[in-house]
């Protein structure tokens, strides 16, 4: 048995099926399904059953994939010390667009100061969802991103940012805006089905609202400008507002005030020291 097989058990019982277990570790399915068979019969146990079109733990492989992710941790701490104080040090934290302005700007310059030796490289995400498969995916050790997150990660709240009406300039609106106001209002809106989508539609249900999506697209990088074009307002993150207002589009807040708690996140396990330090600091300031 080798540190490959054991990344190999813990990406499948992490994903539920083959396909997808593979594809986060950039290799071929049959190939992943290989090296667990020869794993099984090096070990003597079955440690995933088929179940439909994805696989379950065996209650053997509940207590193999325990040991295996245990066994990685110290492997990762282990590289952790070995590396820590030195230039090649790296974290990596995955961040959705509008959250990175926060993080960039102000936690990533209180960790330097006191991590000097350490390098961050910001996983760019386009939402919440990216920033999940990033954790899963072991493309970042941490990610920022907005709650709700699946219960397979660990969150630490930092703060409640507000929901904001970016619009083009030149709407007759009051400030701020009450949500009746967003009744028939052309708004940018994420793809339909999305989480992100269900969300905002549970807002507009709470309030007896229905806005007209005019855009709906998931591609953040293009939201403002959608609305700088004039095609509709947006509602986003009061993070975003600097962006929005060099942009000469108007933020304006909503009445009442909607605010979504912003958090990091990591993983169901041990993290490497420049994490937890990374946390530490964090949890001593904000993203705002």
């Amino acid at each position: 048995m080798n540190l490959q097989q054991l990344r190999y058990v813990v990406a499948t019982a992490e994903h539920r099926t083959m396909t997808d277990a593979a594809r986060s570790l950039y290799i071929a399915q049959p190939a992943l399904s290989r090296a667990i068979r020869d794993l099984e019969r090096e070990l003597g146990m079955t440690l995933f059953a088929r179940s439909g079109r994805g696989v379950v733990v065996t209650a053997q492989g509940r207590r193999v994939v325990k040991l295996a992710k245990e066994a990685l941790d110290a492997v990762r701490e282990i590289e952790a010390l070995s590396s820590h104080g030195h230039s090649e040090a790296e974290l990596r934290i995955a961040s959705t667009p509008s959250l990175e302005p926060g993080l960039a700007g102000r936690l990533l310059p209180a960790y330097s100061a006191e991590h000097p030796g350490v390098r961050v490289h910001i996983v760019r995400c386009d939402g919440r969802d990216g920033v999940v498969n990033a954790i899963r995916d072991q493309r970042a050790d941490l990610g920022l991103t907005d709650l709700p997150v699946p219960a397979d990660l660990v969150s630490h709240p930092l703060e409640r940012q507000e929901i904001v009406l970016i619009s083009p300039p030149g709407m007759d609106l009051p400030n701020p805006v009450p949500m009746s106001r967003l009744n028939g209002m052309r708004l940018v809106l994420p793809i339909p089905g999305s989480a992100r989508r269900r969300e905002f539609d549970a807002l507009f249900a709470k309030y007896s609202v229905t806005p007209v999506p005019t855009v709906q697209l998931d591609e953040r990088g293009n939201w403002l400008n959608t609305v700088r074009s004039g095609a509709a307002s947006l509602l986003w993150y009061r993070g975003m507002a600097e962006q929005a207002t060099r942009a000469g589009l108007v933020v304006r807040p909503l009445d009442p005030s909607v605010r979504r708690v912003i958090a990091i996140v990591h993983a169901r396990r041990r993290l490497p020291a420049i994490a937890q330090e990374f946390l530490s600091v964090a949890e001593g300031g904000s993203a705002a």
